[in-house]
Formats: C-alpha cells, sequence, structure tokens
C-alpha cells in the first residue's frame, strides 16, 4: 500500500517551475541556456522596501504575527483597494498569506467540498486546476481560444454553469497569454453571472499594474451587485518585485476570510513578520517605479511579438499586459528537428527548442491550451535577442 495520498495523486508538479529548474540544471553543467520559463520580474526590490525591512529587523519585528496579517498590512492593504480600485473594505475582510497562491489554496481548501465544480477558463495558470483538485472540487476547463483574444465568451461561460459551480476563477492581465479584460468585457461576463447567485468568483489581480498603453484596469469586485460574491486576489510580487517575500493577500466576503484564517492557523500561522513590514512600505510608499518598470516590459513585449511574427511558422498576438507572450507553434508541427525528431505536440516543440538552442519556453498545453508555447519576457533585452536570435534560427532548421 502507498504512503502517497490518493488527492497527491490527482495532481502533477508546476510544469513553470519544472522548466526554470531544468534550465538551472543545464546551467549547472555548463551549458549556455537561457531561460524564459519563470514568471518573475529581473527588477530589484526597490530600497525604499528594503530599507522597510531591516529596519523591522532592528526593531526586533521578529515574532509571531496575528495568523492572517498585521493589523499595519491590513490597514494599508484597505487603503490600496480603496486609493486605486474606489474599493471600501474592513480589515476583517482581508487575509494575507505567504504568496498569491497560498491565498487562492487556502480559498480553494476552506471552500470546497468534493463534487464541487470550479470554472477554469482556459489557457489557465499552470496552479488553478490543481488546487482546485487537491481541495476536493472538479474543475471544469473553458476553452478560451486566440481567435477571441484568450478571453471568455459569456454565452459559453453561460452554458459551463451548474447547480455545482461554486466558484469562477477570472485573471487580468493573465498569465499566460497577457490578455487583459476590459471594463466592458467584465460587465458582460457579470450580467451572466448575475443570473447565478451561488457562483462565487476569484479574481486574480496580481499583474494589476503591468498593463500597457493606457489599459483602464477594472476588476470584477467594483460592480456593486457582484462584490459580496467576490475574492479579490493581488500581492506584493510583481508589481514590486518581490516574488521570494512572499506576501499574497485578499479582500472579501468576511465568512470565506474567516475561514481562510483557520485553514491557515493550521498550517503556515502567520506569514514572515519581516515581508509583511517590506509590504507596508510596498503599498504605502512612493509608486512611481511601477509605471517605468511597465514602460520597460512594453519594449520587451513589442521587441517580442515582432520578432516572433517574423518567424515562419509562429503567429503572436500582441497582448495588452502581464510579461507573457503566447506565441502559436501550430505551423511548426509535423516538421523535424535536425536529429529526425517530428515534432507532433507543443512538448516536442520545446522540448526539441531546449535541447538544441539552449532557449527555455514552457508548452501551451501546461496551461490547458495545445498548440502554444509561453515565454517570459520579464528578462533583459539582451537575453531576449539572444534568446530570438536562437529560436529564429532552429525553427528554420526544421524540415
Amino acid at each position: 500500500m502507498s504512503i502517497i495520498s490518493n488527492s497527491l495523486k490527482k495532481i502533477k508538479p508546476s510544469p513553470t517551475i519544472a522548466v526554470t529548474q531544468k534550465a538551472r540544471e543545464l546551467k549547472a553543467a555548463g551549458k549556455d541556456v537561457i531561460g524564459l520559463g519563470a514568471g518573475e520580474p529581473d527588477f530589484d526590490t526597490p530600497d525604499n522596501i528594503k530599507q522597510a525591512a531591516i529596519k523591522a529587523i532592528n526593531d526586533g519585528d521578529t515574532k509571531y504575527t496575528a495568523v492572517d496579517g498585521t493589523a499595519a498590512l491590513k490597514d494599508a492593504i484597505v487603503k490600496k483597494f480603496k486609493r486605486e480600485n474606489n474599493l471600501d473594505y474592513t480589515t476583517d475582510q482581508v487575509t494575507v498569506g505567504a504568496g498569491g497562491k497560498h491565498v487562492i489554496y487556502n480559498a480553494m481548501m476552506a471552500t470546497l467540498n468534493e463534487g464541487d465544480e470550479v470554472i477554469v477558463p482556459a489557457p489557465y495558470w499552470v496552479s488553478y486546476p490543481d488546487m482546485v483538485l487537491l481541495a476536493g472540487g472538479t474543475p471544469i476547463i473553458l476553452e478560451c481560444n486566440e481567435k477571441q483574444g484568450f478571453k471568455i465568451n459569456p454565452t459559453e461561460l453561460e452554458k459551463s454553469i451548474t447547480p455545482k459551480t461554486k466558484w469562477i476563477i477570472l485573471n487580468s492581465p493573465s498569465n499566460p497569454t497577457g490578455a487583459c479584460y476590459t471594463e466592458g468585457d467584465i460587465k458582460g461576463i457579470a450580467d451572466v453571472l448575475a443570473k447565478h447567485p451561488h457562483v462565487h468568483i476569484l479574481s486574480d489581480d496580481i499583474y494589476e499594474h503591468v498593463t500597457y498603453e493606457g489599459f483602464k484596469f477594472f476588476t470584477i469586485a467594483q460592480i456593486d451587485s457582484l462584490k459580496e460574491r467576490v475574492l479579490t486576489m493581488n500581492g506584493v510580487s510583481k508589481a514590486y518585485s518581490m516574488t521570494g517575500w512572499r506576501i499574497g493577500y485578499a479582500a472579501g466576503p468576511k465568512e470565506i476570510i474567516k475561514a481562510i484564517a483557520k485553514i491557515q492557523s493550521q498550517s503556515t500561522t502567520n506569514p514572515s513578520s519581516i515581508s509583511q513590514a517590506a509590504a507596508v512600505e510596498a503599498l504605502n510608499g512612493t509608486q512611481d517605479f511601477i509605471k517605468e518598470r511597465a514602460i520597460s516590459f512594453q519594449e520587451r513585449r513589442n521587441f517580442v511579438v515582432k520578432a516572433l511574427n517574423e518567424i515562419d511558422g509562429i503567429e503572436c498576438l500582441n497582448p495588452d499586459g502581464a510579461f507573457y507572450v503566447f506565441p502559436s507553434c501550430k505551423g511548426l508541427m509535423g516538421k523535424k528537428d535536425t536529429s529526425g525528431k517530428e515534432l507532433k505536440t507543443d512538448t516536442d516543440f520545446v522540448q526539441s527548442l531546449l535541447e538544441n538552442s539552449g532557449v527555455a519556453v514552457v508548452q501551451g498545453s501546461a496551461f490547458g491550451l495545445e498548440g502554444f508555447f509561453r515565454i517570459s519576457y520579464a528578462t533583459s533585452m539582451e537575453n531576449l535577442k539572444n534568446a530570438l536570435e536562437k529560436i529564429s534560427t532552429f525553427c528554420k532548421s526544421l524540415n
């Protein structure tokens, strides 16, 4: 009899983490590898945030905190939602976890029963379906293809809702596609959800501040009639380059927030006290650098999209946000690489690309849509130019 639980057998390791680890191993073995798999800004954490953490250490702020966040951080989060999203919350409607992933995991564990359904639009962030499965729920994959800009079609959403639907997960700007929902898009989805009051909405807004060319961010909790059914998740990882600090947060109905705290009290307890102090400064301090960094990401996006679309067999939409592109490699299927291996799937493509060119990307099937691959352009322009040249050379070498 296996010691491993049945629930763990339902899931797989994170493909994005696996690709990043593979790239690290190849580099350690002395191979020239460019990793475009990780969703991590290459900018450093701003100095004012670092100094706040150092001060917390020097002040002895190194003890346990309240399970789901310090009063100071919850207050900063309440102010952030009001200032940036015109959303009113009280501190007992806020939870803080060890990263956005932790907050979503807690929400699923706290609310799902066996047989409950969660609508997950695809392409999706790789962890959504597996977190649902771990919590005993059933992920219902709603395909959103490139013809609809990788966004939800309200008519198709309507068809996906059943009496068992407990949640829908929304992610804008999107990982892996960079697709962004306009206010009009969100209202179209809201019109459908208004007819189904048993469905809750988890809005993953982690890339809120990484948008381009004046795109106006809008989140579904801003629709008053739905707010009491929305858990809005965000964090400091992407906007503030604080991936390693592990602070995510969410605001929503008190009943859910209280249940999340109960889960957290029996698992991790509080997030790092030092990281929380740093996050207070991140949210309350200067925000000037955010726009400057978004401009840098936009320049990289422009280069990557143009370079990809110049390669025969690859097509790439121009995303409005995040720091990913999700190009199609369908035009290369059936071709053979220099070793004679036929590329039948997007997994074949990314494996051959890594082996032959030393460029690490993630297959689209890992995100629920076959025939694509994800590039993270959260790296230097020098790396991107080198990588795109290698990708182009590799594609030209295919027979």
